[in-house]
Formats: structure tokens, C-alpha cells, sequence
């Protein structure tokens, strides 16, 4: 707490807390989202399985208007990248280097994730594990890991983008909507393939937005928000209701197209309505945050708050484990008045196990924020051949963007691994190699 209070007085007084606020109830959201919606239950042949609630409720569709917030995570994210781009640039930094210290805030946490689940599922195999349902088990820790593979690519583009923007404002955005609309109804005609690059230009839409919020180009006007809000919502609607699109902006196994991977044209609607209900209540959100307490608690969320993102699935996977060895794990019906009443100490239990998650492996995040200027160069800490980093920029790009994608051919490659395989690790070893290579390569290169 005394750390805390100090980083709440430490604050200045241009920082937009709202964007920070933001990020934190986006990934707290996420968080409880998929532990409300996880179904865990037993096959025919004991084994333990699980789906999604929202497989059966489909009246909490169109609650994912509002709840499904990684549009607002994106944005959050763009603001903040514009903002750290230029203090960057301000202090006389280039691309290669912005993009090193970036790409390893998010690198670091996520190698110590993932090579946890690939040693424990090595070693669990050995002493009998099937390897089929060990692979079931990452495929459910690392299911989050499908929008940090899309969040890199956006953090690799920010410079690029962030010049375009300059240059030419909501042109790029209408640009990239009518993309998405190109890829949407390619997806229609029943050719999905050629959709696939909206899991970039979708997401883009989001992240320029934030561009917009930190230029002071995006007014916070009834005038500007009010189109937004009641806009955004009647478009959606359109779409869903009597359009070609599914109600739930959520991915729901058996309705095409999904509306988030990747984004259609109804998730940037339904961005447009959030968008307006954000900028609505930002006056007295700002009011709030100006308080000690509610700053000091978004600090320590968005401390960890990515530690809370990678491992709140593993925190299921623990106290279901737990559970069922005990012999004490319910498997109510979803939907159900027991499942609901289940809800209460399910969400209490996992609470207790990400607490646990959190004090092990929040660390990571919190010395990866820390910068580390010029470690490489003390004597003894590594070979020569590393210490001698290129001192051409574009040499230092080319090193820099081969490290991203290391890092993404790992991540995607998991991404889109059936989720019953026998793999030896749990995951594509060859991808799991790949990401390590090019987080060691972004290590190196610092």
C-alpha cells in the first residue's frame, strides 16, 4: 500500500487516468467473462470436458454488446502507444528501440507462461497423463492467447500507422473499415480465407481510434458521443437482429460468422456504441479517479493486469483439478438455478487461486515495466557475440521486427492447433521454439 500511495502522488496531473481505468476493467472483464462462462462437465467416459455457457443462454447475447471489451483494450492500447511512441521520439529514440522496450513488456510475462505449461505438460505425460487431453488442457490456459498474437501485430505497425494517421486522420480508418466489409462479405460467399486479414485491419480500426484520443482529435461532445452511442447501438442491432451477423459479439461455437475473429463490421459497431457510452462518462469518471483510493486500486490493477490476462485460465484449470480429486466438483446443468448458485463460491475459489497466480508470477510484469538501460553491456553478463548490438538502425529494425516474428509464428501456431493432439509439450514444439527464439532475439537485441 505504501508503494502505491507513493505512485498515486507521483502521478501528473496530465495523465489521462481514464485510459488506465479503461485497461484495467477491459481485462478484469475478460477475466470474469470466461469464468462465468466456463462449463466444466464429464464425457461419457469420466473424463472431465467443458464448453461455453453461452452455447445454451442465447439470451445473453446481446449483454456481449456491452461486455465484449477488447474494442475498448485496443483503443486503450492506442491512446497509449501514440503517447509512449512520442515521449520515445521525444527523447531522441528511434522505432527499433520503442519497439524492443514494447515488445518486451509484453514478451517476458508471456515466456515465463508459456514455458510453464510446456514443463509441466513434459513432465505429466511421463507419469500418465493422456497427452491428448494434456494438450486439451494448454488449448484451454492459452485460448486468451488468440488477441495477444493480434495485439503484437498491432504494436509493430504503431509507428507506421501512427505516421499514416498524422498524414491522413480518419481516412486510414475508413480505409480499414471498408477492408472489413470486403472481408465480411467474402466470408458471406463462403470464402473465409480471404477474411483472414481483418484479424490485422480489424483490430487497426480500434487502435487508430486511441490515435485520435491522444492527438485531442476525438472531442468529448455530446455532439460527437451521442451519434456514437444511439448510432453505434441501432447499427448493431441492424445488423444482428435483421442482418446477416450473430447476435453475440462473442465467438459462439456453431455461428458463422464469428464476430470477433476476425471483427466484423457489427464488432465496429458495437466499438461505436462503446465508444460513446466511454465518452459519456468520462467527466465524472476522471472526477472519481481524482480520489486517492480508486487511483490507488487502478495502479495496482494495471500493475499486474496482464499477469491477470494470461493465467486467469489456469486458475480453472487448478481449482477444477482440485475439485475433481477431491471428488467435491459440481457439474450443474448451464444455466440452472444450482449452476447460477454455483457462480458465488466458483468465482470465490478462482479469486483465491489467481490471488496465488498473481503473488507467484506478478513479478515478471511488474520488472519488465522496469527499463534496463545498457545491462548488455557489463562485462561477464553474456557472450561477446550478443554485446556487439548493430548500431545501424535499419539493422537494428530488421533484428528487432525478426523477433516479432518469432514471436508471432509461436503464438499462432498454437492458436490454431486442434485442441485434442499429442504433442509432446502440450503445443507445436517447432512453435513453441519459433516464440523462444524470437523473445530471446528481442532479449538480446535490448
Amino acid at each position: 500500500m505504501p508503494a502505491l500511495r507513493e505512485l498515486a502522488e507521483q502521478t501528473p496531473p496530465s495523465r489521462e487516468r481514464y485510459v488506465d481505468l479503461l485497461r484495467a476493467i477491459s481485462i478484469l472483464l475478460v477475466v470474469l467473462g470466461h469464468w462465468l462462462v466456463s462449463v466444466i462437465t464429464h464425457d461419457r467416459n469420466g473424463q472431465l470436458t467443458g464448453h461455453s455457457a453461452l452455447e445454451s443462454m442465447t439470451w445473453m447475447y446481446p449483454f456481449t454488446w456491452l461486455v465484449q471489451v477488447m474494442p475498448l483494450f485496443f483503443i486503450a492500447g492506442g491512446y497509449a502507444n501514440a503517447a509512449s511512441l512520442a515521449a520515445h521520439r521525444g527523447r531522441g529514440g528511434g522505432t527499433a528501440t520503442w519497439l524492443r522496450d514494447r515488445g518486451s513488456r509484453l514478451l517476458r510475462p508471456t515466456t515465463a507462461f508459456l514455458v510453464v505449461l510446456a514443463v509441466l505438460a513434459l513432465f505429466a505425460q511421463p507419469l500418465g497423463a493422456d497427452s491428448s487431453l494434456t494438450r486439451l488442457a494448454i488449448w484451454f490456459a492459452t485460448i486468451q492467447l488468440w488477441f495477444l498474437s493480434a495485439y503484437l501485430v498491432v504494436v509493430l505497425l504503431t509507428p507506421a500507422m501512427y505516421r499514416l494517421h498524422q498524414r491522413f486522420g480518419w481516412a486510414v480508418v475508413v480505409v480499414l473499415v471498408v477492408l472489413v466489409a470486403l472481408g465480411d462479405l467474402a466470408r458471406i460467399n463462403g470464402h473465409p480465407a480471404l477474411a483472414d486479414g481483418g484479424y490485422v485491419y480489424g483490430w487497426l480500426v480500434m487502435h487508430q481510434i486511441g490515435f485520435f484520443w491522444w492527438d485531442g482529435r476525438l472531442p468529448f461532445r455530446p455532439r460527437v458521443w451521442a451519434p456514437l452511442l444511439f448510432g453505434g447501438l441501432a447499427t448493431v442491432m441492424a445488423l444482428t437482429l435483421a442482418g446477416p451477423y450473430p447476435v453475440s459479439m462473442v465467438d459462439v461455437s456453431g455461428q458463422e460468422p464469428h464476430n470477433a475473429s476476425p471483427p466484423t463490421l457489427a464488432l465496429i459497431a458495437a466499438t461505436a456504441f462503446q465508444l460513446g457510452l466511454v465518452m459519456m462518462l468520462r467527466g465524472p469518471a476522471e472526477r472519481w479517479l481524482r480520489r486517492r483510493r480508486p487511483w490507488q486500486a487502478v495502479i495496482g490493477v494495471n500493475m499486474v493486469v496482464f499477469t491477470l490476462y494470461l493465467w486467469h485460465m489456469c486458475a480453472v484449470l487448478l481449482l477444477v483439478g482440485l475439485l475433481d480429486a477431491l471428488d467435491a466438483l459440481p457439474t450443474p446443468t448451464a444455466g440452472t438455478f444450482s449452476w447460477w448458485l454455483w457462480r458465488l463460491p466458483w468465482f470465490l475459489m478462482l479469486t483465491v487461486m489467481m490471488t496465488g497466480l498473481v503473488a507467484v508470477f506478478g513479478r515478471i510484469e511488474i520488472r519488465a515495466r522496469r527499463p534496463a538501460p545498457g545491462r548488455l553491456a557489463a562485462p561477464g553478463r553474456l557472450p561477446r557475440w550478443p554485446a556487439r548490438r548493430p548500431t545501424s538502425p535499419v539493422r537494428c529494425l530488421v533484428l528487432t521486427v525478426a523477433a516479432y516474428a518469432g514471436a508471432l509464428a509461436g503464438l499462432i501456431s498454437n492458436n490454431v492447433a486442434p485442441s485434442r493432439a499429442h504433442y509432446l509439450v502440450g503445443m507445436p514444439l517447432g512453435g513453441l521454439l519459433a516464440y523462444l527464439a524470437g523473445a530471446a532475439l528481442l532479449w538480446l537485441a535490448r
